[in-house]
């Protein structure tokens, strides 16, 4: 069965991996711009949009797999992307721990944790198998064969990092932070909490039309983390941060205006 609607999914999903690896790429690129402190968050964000782009790459691949009616490479393809997908929350928690406490080892031991999370939804994807798949006009969709898997997944790998996002979104606008700042952590924050929900969304859902939407969105929300991470110098001028700073915290900057003074 062939539909060219496989093709556009394809495509859609292809312009996800592409623009999750060069963001990841712009990012690791820009290391050399930020301080010391800021480094562990600039990394655990390079492997978050590296595992978005490596759940997206064998998407692409299933997506032309079931355009061309071979099941076996749909099903293998699946399998693969599971694994960095199981794993995407692990470089979010760090992030969202570290802009919080600083502390790189509270926040490793946190992620640690979400680790044993995504170990569990992909061991119980293995050992129960997946349904599928079921080529429809729009996409290639398979179901997963653990209620269990699925209560991990929606339990600790989505509603507690979510919950996180919406905590830390809370205290940044509860404290008083210069604009740049607040911009460089709410903005991105808002990106990746829209990527994050619909990959879940692209994840579960069996109706291929949805699937469709919310691979578009996510496609949508890695373009907005880019530009809220490096904005256009237009945007810049109306959010009133033309002073744009790459670091996290303000110490990074104090750091970097007494190395220049002392020189």
């Amino acid at each position: 069965m062939t539909n060219t609607g496989l093709l556009l999914n394809a495509t859609i999903c292809f312009a996800i991996a592409i623009s999750s690896f060069s963001f990841a790429w712009v990012l690791a690129k820009s290391e050399e711009e930020h301080g010391i402190k800021s480094k562990p968050a600039l990394w655990s964000l390079v492997i978050l949009w590296l595992m978005v782009g490596l759940t997206y790459s064998p998407t692409t691949i299933r997506m032309i797999a079931a355009y061309f009616g071979n099941p076996e490479l749909d099903l293998l393809m699946y399998n693969l992307a599971a694994i960095p997908f199981s794993f995407v929350s692990v470089p979010l928690v760090f992030f969202i721990i570290y802009i919080i406490t600083g502390e790189k080892r509270i926040s490793a031991y946190i992620s640690l944790l979400f680790v044993m999370f995504g170990a569990a939804f992909l061991t119980l994807i293995y050992s129960s198998g997946v349904i599928g798949p079921d080529i429809t006009a729009y996409s290639s969709l398979f179901t997963i064969n653990s209620n269990i898997a699925i209560s991990i997944y929606m339990a600790g790998l989505f509603v507690i990092p979510t919950a996180m996002i919406i905590g830390l979104l809370f205290l940044i606008f509860l404290q008083r932070m210069p604009k740049r700042l607040r911009y460089r952590t709410a903005l991105p924050l808002v990106a990746i909490s829209f990527v994050f929900d619909f990959m879940l969304t692209d994840m579960i859902t069996l109706v291929d039309v949805m699937q469709l939407a919310a691979r578009i969105f996510v496609l949508i929300g890695t373009v907005q983390a880019f530009l809220a991470y490096f904005p256009p110098m237009t945007l810049q001028e109306k959010l009133g941060i033309k002073t744009y700073q790459y670091e996290l915290y303000d110490d990074d900057i104090d750091e970097e205006e007494e190395h220049i003074n002392v020189r």
